[in-house]
Protein backbone atom coordinates (compact mmCIF):
# COMPACT_ATOMS: atom_id res chain seq x y z
CA UNK A 1 0.00 0.00 0.00
CA UNK A 2 2.66 2.32 0.89
CA UNK A 3 4.46 1.85 -2.58
CA UNK A 4 1.27 2.49 -4.17
CA UNK A 5 0.61 6.02 -2.16
CA UNK A 6 4.37 6.64 -3.15
CA UNK A 7 3.88 5.58 -6.83
CA UNK A 8 0.85 7.60 -6.70
CA UNK A 9 2.76 10.64 -5.70
CA UNK A 10 5.96 10.27 -8.01
CA UNK A 11 3.43 9.91 -10.95
CA UNK A 12 1.35 12.95 -10.03
CA UNK A 13 4.72 15.04 -9.89
CA UNK A 14 5.85 14.00 -13.18
CA UNK A 15 2.84 15.10 -14.50
CA UNK A 16 2.24 18.12 -12.89
CA UNK A 17 5.85 19.70 -12.15
CA UNK A 18 4.72 23.08 -10.88
CA UNK A 19 1.71 23.33 -8.44
CA UNK A 20 -0.19 26.59 -8.82
CA UNK A 21 -2.71 28.19 -6.09
CA UNK A 22 -6.14 26.59 -6.58
CA UNK A 23 -8.27 29.31 -6.65
CA UNK A 24 -6.79 31.84 -8.43
CA UNK A 25 -7.54 31.39 -12.03
CA UNK A 26 -5.54 32.37 -14.71
CA UNK A 27 -7.14 31.56 -17.92
CA UNK A 28 -7.51 28.10 -19.74
CA UNK A 29 -10.32 25.56 -20.52
CA UNK A 30 -10.28 21.46 -19.21
CA UNK A 31 -7.03 21.18 -18.38
CA UNK A 32 -7.06 23.66 -16.00
CA UNK A 33 -10.28 22.66 -14.51
CA UNK A 34 -8.79 19.04 -14.15
CA UNK A 35 -5.54 20.63 -12.14
CA UNK A 36 -7.60 22.76 -9.90
CA UNK A 37 -9.09 19.79 -7.86
CA UNK A 38 -6.08 18.04 -8.08
CA UNK A 39 -3.20 20.66 -7.42
CA UNK A 40 -5.42 22.68 -5.48
CA UNK A 41 -4.35 20.41 -1.62
CA UNK A 42 -7.34 21.28 0.01
CA UNK A 43 -9.45 19.93 -2.75
CA UNK A 44 -7.36 17.26 -3.10
CA UNK A 45 -7.79 15.78 0.80
CA UNK A 46 -11.58 16.40 0.61
CA UNK A 47 -11.89 14.57 -2.30
CA UNK A 48 -10.06 12.03 -1.39
CA UNK A 49 -11.71 11.54 2.18
CA UNK A 50 -15.40 11.54 0.59
CA UNK A 51 -13.99 8.79 -1.97
CA UNK A 52 -12.55 6.82 1.23
CA UNK A 53 -15.63 7.33 3.29
CA UNK A 54 -17.79 5.77 0.73
CA UNK A 55 -15.34 2.97 0.89
CA UNK A 56 -15.69 2.76 4.59
CA UNK A 57 -19.39 2.87 4.51
CA UNK A 58 -19.76 0.17 1.82
CA UNK A 59 -22.94 -1.24 -0.09
CA UNK A 60 -24.85 1.48 -2.28
CA UNK A 61 -22.70 4.35 -0.60
CA UNK A 62 -19.70 3.91 -2.19
CA UNK A 63 -21.30 5.28 -5.29
CA UNK A 64 -24.34 7.70 -3.62
CA UNK A 65 -21.75 9.69 -1.68
CA UNK A 66 -18.94 10.68 -4.30
CA UNK A 67 -21.63 11.36 -6.86
CA UNK A 68 -23.88 13.64 -4.51
CA UNK A 69 -20.58 15.44 -3.92
CA UNK A 70 -19.93 16.20 -7.86
CA UNK A 71 -23.90 17.01 -8.28
CA UNK A 72 -24.00 19.79 -5.25
CA UNK A 73 -20.47 20.70 -6.73
CA UNK A 74 -21.87 21.49 -9.85
CA UNK A 75 -24.86 23.44 -7.91
CA UNK A 76 -21.94 25.33 -6.15
CA UNK A 77 -20.10 25.98 -9.35
CA UNK A 78 -23.16 27.76 -10.79
CA UNK A 79 -23.69 30.00 -7.51
CA UNK A 80 -19.82 31.07 -8.12
CA UNK A 81 -20.37 31.32 -11.88
CA UNK A 82 -23.51 33.92 -11.49
CA UNK A 83 -21.99 35.53 -8.84
CA UNK A 84 -24.43 34.61 -5.95
CA UNK A 85 -22.86 35.68 -2.72
CA UNK A 86 -21.85 32.91 -0.52
CA UNK A 87 -19.78 33.89 3.09
CA UNK A 88 -16.48 32.13 4.17
CA UNK A 89 -15.88 29.58 0.92
CA UNK A 90 -12.12 28.98 1.91
CA UNK A 91 -13.40 28.63 5.73
CA UNK A 92 -15.94 26.08 4.58
CA UNK A 93 -13.32 24.18 2.27
CA UNK A 94 -10.80 23.97 5.28
CA UNK A 95 -13.36 22.60 7.63
CA UNK A 96 -14.54 20.13 5.06
CA UNK A 97 -10.97 18.75 5.02
CA UNK A 98 -11.07 18.71 9.20
CA UNK A 99 -14.29 17.03 9.27
CA UNK A 100 -14.04 14.57 6.58
CA UNK A 101 -10.39 13.61 7.87
CA UNK A 102 -12.13 13.14 11.52
CA UNK A 103 -15.03 10.76 9.78
CA UNK A 104 -12.30 8.83 8.74
CA UNK A 105 -10.98 8.61 12.07
CA UNK A 106 -13.94 7.39 13.84
CA UNK A 107 -15.10 5.18 11.20
CA UNK A 108 -18.30 5.31 11.94
CA UNK A 109 -21.09 4.05 9.50
CA UNK A 110 -24.01 6.54 9.30
CA UNK A 111 -26.69 6.50 6.98
CA UNK A 112 -25.89 7.03 3.16
CA UNK A 113 -28.67 9.87 3.21
CA UNK A 114 -27.16 11.50 6.41
CA UNK A 115 -23.68 11.10 5.07
CA UNK A 116 -24.91 12.18 1.47
CA UNK A 117 -26.01 15.48 3.15
CA UNK A 118 -23.25 15.86 4.76
CA UNK A 119 -20.97 15.74 1.75
CA UNK A 120 -22.85 18.15 -0.08
CA UNK A 121 -22.62 20.74 2.45
CA UNK A 122 -19.18 20.92 1.83
CA UNK A 123 -19.64 20.56 -2.26
CA UNK A 124 -20.75 24.08 -2.32
CA UNK A 125 -18.05 25.48 -1.13
CA UNK A 126 -15.84 23.30 -3.18
CA UNK A 127 -18.20 23.96 -6.48
CA UNK A 128 -18.60 27.94 -5.28
CA UNK A 129 -14.74 28.24 -5.63
CA UNK A 130 -14.37 26.74 -8.79
CA UNK A 131 -17.32 28.24 -10.54
CA UNK A 132 -16.35 31.76 -9.07
CA UNK A 133 -13.65 31.65 -11.08
CA UNK A 134 -15.06 30.50 -14.50
CA UNK A 135 -15.89 34.12 -16.06
CA UNK A 136 -12.44 35.09 -16.47
CA UNK A 137 -11.81 31.67 -18.18
CA UNK A 138 -11.43 31.53 -21.99
CA UNK A 139 -13.77 28.50 -22.24
CA UNK A 140 -15.90 28.17 -19.12
CA UNK A 141 -17.46 25.09 -20.54
CA UNK A 142 -14.51 23.15 -20.66
CA UNK A 143 -13.37 24.30 -17.56
CA UNK A 144 -16.62 22.92 -15.26
CA UNK A 145 -15.76 19.26 -17.73
CA UNK A 146 -11.95 19.24 -16.19
CA UNK A 147 -13.26 20.05 -12.90
CA UNK A 148 -15.98 17.29 -12.88
CA UNK A 149 -13.69 14.58 -14.54
CA UNK A 150 -10.94 15.69 -11.70
CA UNK A 151 -13.23 15.55 -8.99
CA UNK A 152 -14.68 12.31 -10.15
CA UNK A 153 -11.03 10.92 -10.70
CA UNK A 154 -10.12 11.92 -7.23
CA UNK A 155 -13.36 10.22 -5.90
CA UNK A 156 -13.13 6.47 -7.31
CA UNK A 157 -9.21 6.89 -6.51
CA UNK A 158 -10.12 7.33 -2.67
CA UNK A 159 -12.63 5.01 -3.48
CA UNK A 160 -9.72 2.39 -4.55
CA UNK A 161 -7.66 3.63 -1.44
CA UNK A 162 -10.83 2.36 1.30
CA UNK A 163 -11.56 -0.83 -1.03
CA UNK A 164 -8.05 -1.84 -1.08
CA UNK A 165 -6.71 -0.89 2.62
CA UNK A 166 -10.37 -1.83 3.47
CA UNK A 167 -9.15 -5.80 2.70
CA UNK A 168 -5.63 -5.52 4.66
CA UNK A 169 -5.67 -6.91 8.11
CA UNK A 170 -4.52 -3.91 9.29
CA UNK A 171 -6.41 -1.75 6.76
CA UNK A 172 -9.00 -0.33 9.13
CA UNK A 173 -6.27 1.22 11.45
CA UNK A 174 -4.38 2.36 8.49
CA UNK A 175 -7.74 4.76 7.28
CA UNK A 176 -8.09 6.24 11.00
CA UNK A 177 -4.41 6.75 10.80
CA UNK A 178 -5.10 8.42 7.19
CA UNK A 179 -8.17 9.97 8.64
CA UNK A 180 -6.26 11.25 11.37
CA UNK A 181 -3.50 13.30 9.40
CA UNK A 182 -6.03 14.93 7.16
CA UNK A 183 -7.69 16.25 9.87
CA UNK A 184 -4.86 17.66 11.54
CA UNK A 185 -4.29 19.35 7.86
CA UNK A 186 -7.63 20.56 7.93
CA UNK A 187 -7.08 21.76 11.53
CA UNK A 188 -4.06 23.70 10.30
CA UNK A 189 -5.69 25.00 7.19
CA UNK A 190 -8.86 26.42 9.49
CA UNK A 191 -6.23 27.89 11.81
CA UNK A 192 -4.38 29.59 8.80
Amino acid sequence: MKRLLTLSGIILSILFPSVAFAHQANGGGFIAGLSHPVLGFDHLLAMLSVGILSAQMGGRALWLVPTTFVLVMLVGGVLGLNDIALMSVETGISISVLVLGISLTIERKIAPILAMCFVGFFAIFHGYAHGIEMPYLANPAYYALGFIVGTASIHVIGVLIGTIATQLSNGAQLLRYLGAGIAGIGFHLVIM
